[in-house]
């Protein structure tokens, strides 16, 4: 909702996991919020530090609000939940609407459907985030493995 919380942390996960498997030439990866909460802010504090002790650093993350653009340039555009994807649904011309998808429709070990906002808990909710956005993440990265390996190829 507002790019300072589940989206800061998941593209820091999966900008890791895209550099670590050699994709970062081929893989855009930016998080953006469907309101305009916090547009400029840094990620929570909450979120940094949770994030930080398994070694990811996303303090460089900036919050903005996604753009008309956007559903024209990138190939997926992920929701943490289901009021986040209705938004983008409305927000999205027709010929764009495939690409709108829940991110944790890539997860392998977790059967939540959706990444719940950890903003008005305390730190175990930012690290239960994390253990969904690392999950979903790795599913992600072979998705888009075997999408950059055609790209490559063609």
């Amino acid at each position: 909702m507002g790019n300072i919380c589940r989206s800061p942390s998941a593209e820091g996960v999966f900008r890791r996991l895209v550099k670590d498997a050699g994709l970062s030439d081929v893989v855009r990866i930016e998080s953006a919020a469907t309101h305009a909460f916090h547009l400029g802010e840094p990620p929570d504090a909450r979120a940094q530090a949770a994030a930080r002790k398994r070694g990811y650093d996303i303090g460089e993350c900036r919050a903005r609000q996604v753009r008309p653009e956007d559903f024209r340039e990138f190939d997926m555009i992920l929701a943490m939940d289901w009021d986040n994807l209705s938004l983008l649904q409305q927000q999205s011309p027709k010929q764009y609407q495939h690409k709108l998808m829940l991110l944790m429709r890539f997860a392998n070990e977790y059967e939540e459907a959706t990444v719940p906002d950890p903003y008005y808990g305390g730190p175990e909710g930012f690290s239960k985030v994390l253990d969904y956005i690392e999950d979903a993440c790795q599913g992600l990265l072979e998705v888009v493995r075997k999408r950059a390996t055609q790209y490559q190829a063609a």
